[in-house]
């Protein structure tokens, strides 16, 4: 017991000291763990030795980081995922784990006789990482853009997949019909028996202990570790379990307030995983190495591949159809839960294991990397792919000139550069008081679902990257009268609205140049570059916010509330 104290002491001192290096050098925390493992682990400094003390350490650490995936997935937004997220999903898993197990097994891994090293690997290479992806889009503000939520959206189908592979798993050994229907059963009986005290008998409890904060997060740890132990009962996995209580608690009214209770626990737990972790990979030999760049190299590829072709056959266009292959280019931290779940039950070899464990860590180097750049990766892969014959949808827009029916043309007198919310709900009001002026409104941007919803509208959009100088030219920007810029400098790709101005002003010295600022200093710099009119949208939010003040302050709320559910209700935005 002692033993395991001072174990337990020295993975946190030391994922902390080696955390504390990965920030500062803007690496993955997980990288620092599985590190950290090492250096205190047998195979490196001997410092922690005892093999059921990593096993402890790393079983609750599973089952912690389990409960915390479970509880982040949202089965409701599955439901209401659009038929782009889940075709893209399925495209990306099922090719991927079919072109998985032909590589895997033509480079000679075994796929049988109690060996399943393909197989593990095809499902592990199959899913990407959800800490690595959520971070790096969260810091570019990308979460809510339209390759964000396509990435967000094939992460939670992948988390159901893996869900499916560990039902199947205990029974790999014995792959017969029955017995796999039988685990499915199980599965089934679990989860719907979790959901159902989940949904009935959980939140009369949790209203009751509501004030009680030790309380809450004391029943959700009773709850994580009483489904884990009855999966245990039912020869599934506490793993397994965990899972299933995580998802069955994210649909109830308490998830918010359990994810937050549990979130201290959560971190300290996972570190523990992936420092224990660390722990069981020992220095790798030429073999070793050789196996996780295949492994690595396999991810990238064959997820360009199975993610970008979907996308591309549903008219995504290639930027939209590339970002979420290159956010996804990643092996997942759950990947490393299925392989271990492996090692536990001997279906796959310590090499392999140790291989993957290493591929991880590489892409989670170059993955970060790579999407950090995404965008100018992007840019320059366009050029490339459009000259191997594939088209995007600006394809025919040179010939447009020649007629106003293919949607191009030269832009028209107003032009509005990107196109955001503001330029929605922009258009929404010229719909409503002027329609007339949208016959003179020429949009340019590069979203695929704006650029299709409005050519439905009968509007005049041009599809491209508006800080393109090429873009611009042949859009003809030079000879309109009035340049709309209202995306913000925080949501733009490779340019800023004062670089934007300059390069407008400089194509057309007399039109009408209208800009947005986030920050007040940034207004004089816009008005020095060019700019005819600059708008600070948190002046008009302001100004609104205060009109809701006077009206509490007079009793008059529902009735600005109800003026206000009256002008949405007359509104069709584009992007609602």
């Amino acid at each position: 017991m002692h033993e395991l104290i001072r174990d337990i002491t020295l993975c946190i001192l030391f994922a902390w000291m080696l955390g504390l290096l990965a920030h500062f050098s803007r690496q993955p925390l997980i990288l620092a763990y599985l590190i950290a493992g090492f250096c205190i682990g047998p195979f490196g400094a001997g410092w922690v030795k005892s093999q059921e003390s990593i096993s402890v350490i790393s079983e609750l650490g599973l089952i912690f980081m389990l409960f915390m995936i479970g509880l982040e997935i949202d089965l409701k937004k599955i439901v209401r995922a659009g038929k782009v997220i889940l075709f893209a999903a399925g495209g990306q898993l099922l090719g991927g784990c079919l072109l998985g197990v032909l590589f895997f097994a033509a480079i000679g891994l075994s796929l049988g006789g109690g060996q399943f090293d393909a197989l593990y690997l095809c499902v592990a290479c199959a899913l990407s990482s959800t800490v690595i992806i959520v971070k790096v889009l969260y810091e570019k503000r990308e979460l809510d853009t339209l390759p964000g939520r396509i990435t967000l959206g094939v992460l939670v189908l992948q988390d159901i997949f893996a869900i499916l592979f560990l039902a199947v798993q205990p029974s790999l050994a014995n792959l017969q019909v029955t017995v796999i229907l039988l685990s499915i059963g199980r599965v089934a009986v679990l989860v719907a028996a979790a959901l159902l005290v989940s949904r009935y008998v959980l939140p009369r409890l949790f209203h009751q202990i509501a004030r009680r904060p030790e309380l809450i997060l004391l029943g959700a740890l009773a709850w994580c570790f009483l489904v884990a132990e009855t999966a245990e009962r039912l020869s599934l996995s506490r793993e397994m379990g965990a899972l299933i209580a995580g998802v069955s608690l994210s649909t109830f009214p308490y998830a918010l307030d359990v994810t937050a209770k549990v979130t201290t626990l959560r971190d300290f737990f996972i570190t523990l995983f992936f420092v224990a972790l660390g722990m069981t990979i020992p220095v790798p030999g030429l073999s070793v190495i050789g196996l996780a760049l295949m492994i690595a190299a396999f991810t990238v590829l064959s997820r360009l591949v199975t993610t970008f072709t979907p996308l591309y056959l549903m008219k995504q266009g290639l930027r939209a159809s590339l970002l979420p292959a290159l956010n996804l280019a990643q092996i997942s931290e759950f990947s490393l839960v299925v392989i271990q779940t492996g090692v536990a039950d001997h279906h796959i070899a310590a090499e392999t294991a140790n291989a993957a464990s290493f591929a991880f860590v590489v892409l989670a180097v170059l993955s970060t990397f790579a999407m950090s750049r995404s965008d100018e990766i992007t840019r320059w892969a366009i050029g490339p792919l459009k000259r191997l014959g594939l088209k995007d949808l600006d394809d025919g827009q040179a010939r447009g000139a020649e007629g106003p029916d293919d949607g191009h043309g030269e832009a028209r007198r107003i032009v509005i550069l990107g196109f955001f919310r503001a330029a929605s709900a922009l258009l929404a009001e010229i719909e409503r008081q002027a329609p007339v002026l949208l016959e003179q409104i020429t949009v340019v941007d590069f979203n695929p679902n704006v650029y299709q919803t409005l050519q439905s509208r009968g509007l005049h959009v041009i599809y491209g990257d508006i800080s393109s100088a090429d873009t611009l030219l042949h859009a003809g920007v030079g000879k309109s009268e009035m340049i709309i810029l209202s995306v913000p400098d925080s949501l733009l790709k490779g340019a800023t609205n004062e670089k934007l101005v300059r390069h407008v002003r400089a194509l057309n010295p007399t039109a009408l140049i209208v800009a947005t600022a986030d920050l007040l200093s940034d207004v004089d710099e816009l008005y020095a570059a060019g700019a005819s009119y600059v708008t600070v949208t948190r002046l008009s939010d302001a100004h609104e916010l205060f009109t809701v003040i006077e009206a509490a302050q007079a009793g008059l709320l529902a009735d600005k509330r109800a003026e206000l559910d009256l002008r949405l209700g007359e509104r069709r935005e584009v992007l609602p």
